[in-house]
């Protein structure tokens, strides 16, 4: 676990420097455009979608949400190393959206709070599957 801790934070710096570095709607085709394959790319979207629509201003629970996703992973028997990876994904992800968005004027438009209702229904419903947009 040692050895791979330092790679996983390098390779989960590069994707959300990646998406915090660039503009909002880079930020979120990078989010969108993860790897299905990769075990990261549940946790980013779904704790993407969660910080955004805290932004812009639903009205949902973020601590169960993410509670729930990290049940389903326990559930679906995620080996304790890679739970771990996936909970510290969804924190870092949640966190650095939340402060990228938190003073962008306009965030809040019609097509984007469309987009993320549409992705946080599916989430509150429990159906976490990886999507590869927003809203597809």
């Amino acid at each position: 676990m040692r050895q791979t801790a330092p790679a996983f934070a390098l390779a989960l710096l590069a994707v959300l420097t990646g998406l915090a570095g660039c503009g909002t709607s880079n930020q979120e085709t990078a989010a969108w455009n993860m790897n299905e394959a990769d075990p990261l790319s549940r946790p980013v979207q779904v704790a993407w979608t969660s910080a955004r629509a805290s932004r812009c201003g639903f009205i949902f629970e973020p601590a169960q949400l993410r509670a729930n996703y990290l049940a389903q992973m326990q559930r679906l028997g995620t080996p304790a190393a890679e739970y771990r990876r996936i909970e510290e994904a969804y924190d870092y992800t949640y966190q650095s959206v939340t402060e990228t968005v938190r003073g962008q004027r306009g965030y809040c438009t019609k097509e984007k709070t469309d987009a993320i209702r549409n992705d946080l229904n599916q989430y509150i419903a429990g159906n976490f599957a990886h999507r590869a947009s927003p809203a597809d």
